[in-house]
């Protein structure tokens, strides 16, 4: 392969890329720096505005994990709420995605494409408009103060959206491979288990991260829906932090940093499934 020749318009293609790149860049990891400054610093040093503490300590990360403030009482199991709330509600946006985009892109169900339409309306109004309706629905099925009114608002909330990306990307899948199936006997079940669902892997994986990250981060339902100190997801938690005048900044930081670790992590497991391609592959001999 030859080297890459560097004309006057690539030059300035790629100054004006780093002139837009450089400030979001900055602007994207100046906040998350100041939180892992907070979370390494002592009480006393967490607000003196230095660009690194003088004596950088992990005590405050060894309150959270022993949950030795007051706040930290229930970390480990606001966490693991936070966890199966985030995985349940992924999990079932994506059978009801999954599903409902198949009927609708490949079974052409009469009807579905309303449905959709009707589902994606949904989105003119605000979330936060729908708190009290949902709140006062949540009340008349018994579901207040059960972490199961949250998965459901969740999935209320994700699902119209998840359908709608993934029929855009079944829509996109060779119509012969249906065909193909179809001539060599293939039920519905058989088509969409062995052809529909392996060519769907990139797009499954990128709605069920949206959904997932959505629930991980949900504040607004899970402060109205959950009021146990044991039932409420970290995030929640994290609020209580600062309903105090002195509150403990360095311990919020820290456990801000460790919440904001799982979501990171779950992106680079999956990166490459989410850049892949949609088809790649899929009309090779």
């Amino acid at each position: 392969m030859s080297p890459k020749r560097w004309t006057w318009r690539n030059v300035t293609t790629e100054a004006k890329l780093l002139l837009i790149g450089i400030p979001v860049f900055l602007w994207t990891v100046i906040p998350v720096y100041h939180l892992f400054l907070f979370s390494i610093s002592s009480k006393d040093s967490a607000t003196s505005g230095r660009l690194w503490p003088k004596e950088p300590t992990l005590q405050n990360f060894d309150f959270v994990f022993n949950q030795k403030h007051f706040y930290l009482d229930h970390f480990w199991t606001q966490l693991g709420n936070s966890i199966f709330i985030a995985l349940t509600v992924a999990a079932i946006t994506l059978l009801v995605a999954t599903l409902s985009a198949f009927a609708i892109s490949r079974l052409k169900v009469k009807g579905g494409r309303t449905v959709l339409n009707l589902a994606l309306f949904t989105y003119f109004i605000p979330a936060a408009f729908l708190a009290v309706p949902m709140y006062k629905t949540m009340g008349v099925y018994g579901l207040l103060n059960n972490q199961w009114a949250l998965i459901l608002a969740m999935v209320t909330i994700a699902s119209p959206y998840c359908i709608w990306v993934l029929k855009q990307a079944s829509d996109k899948l060779p119509w012969e491979l249906d065909e193909a199936a179809r001539i060599d006997g293939a039920s519905a079940l058989q088509l969409f288990r062995l052809v529909y669902l392996p060519l769907m892997t990139p797009s499954l994986v990128a709605v069920g991260t949206y959904a997932l990250l959505l629930a991980w981060n949900e504040y607004l339902y899970a402060f109205l829906l959950l009021s146990n100190d044991k039932d409420v997801t970290l995030a929640v938690a994290l609020g209580h932090f600062l309903s105090a005048d002195d509150s403990p900044w360095e311990l919020l930081m820290a456990t801000g940093l460790i919440y904001a670790l799982p979501p990171a992590a779950i992106y680079y497991v999956f990166k490459r499934y989410m850049v892949g391609g949609l088809t790649a592959g899929a009309v090779k001999s």
